[in-house]
C-alpha cells in the first residue's frame, strides 16, 4: 500500500512540474478570445482566490491538479501583478487575481477547466 502511495506522490509530482509554466505578461496572449501561456494553454482563475490580496488559497493538491503561472523575476505590466504563494515562490496574477494552468487540458486549446465546479474559470479579456 505505501508503494501505491508514493507511486501517486511521484505521479502527482511529475504532473505538477510538466504542467508548470514559466511565463510572464510577455509569454501569455489571447487566442480564440481567452488568455494562454507561451504553449497556447488556457489560462484560468479562481474565484476563492480574492482579487488584489496578494495571495493565492490554491495550495497542495490544488496546486498539484492547478498548476500556478510562475511569474518571471521581471516586474510584469499592467494588469498583470505578481503574488507570493504560501511557499515562497512567486505567481502570476491578471487584474489582481492569481492564474493557472489546468492538469487535465492535454493540448493547446483545450478548455476543460472552464467552469469546473462552477469556480474555475477562462480568462477572456
Amino acid at each position: 500500500m505505501k508503494a501505491v502511495h508514493l507511486l501517486a506522490s511521484i505521479i502527482a509530482t511529475l504532473s505538477f512540474a510538466a504542467g508548470s509554466a514559466v511565463a510572464s505578461d510577455a509569454a501569455l496572449k489571447q487566442a480564440n478570445g481567452i488568455l494562454v501561456n507561451h504553449n497556447g494553454k488556457t489560462v484560468y482563475t479562481f474565484d476563492k482566490d480574492v482579487a488584489d490580496s496578494g495571495k493565492s488559497v490554491c495550495n497542495g493538491p490544488c496546486a498539484t491538479l492547478w498548476p500556478p503561472v510562475a511569474a518571471s523575476a521581471a516586474q510584469p505590466s499592467t494588469p498583470y501583478s505578481v503574488v507570493t504563494r504560501d511557499d515562497g515562490s512567486k505567481q502570476l496574477a491578471y487584474k489582481g487575481k492569481p492564474l493557472y494552468l489546468y492538469t487535465a487540458d492535454q493540448k493547446a486549446g483545450d478548455r476543460t477547466g472552464d467552469n469546473f465546479k462552477d469556480i474555475w474559470h477562462v480568462v477572456k479579456d
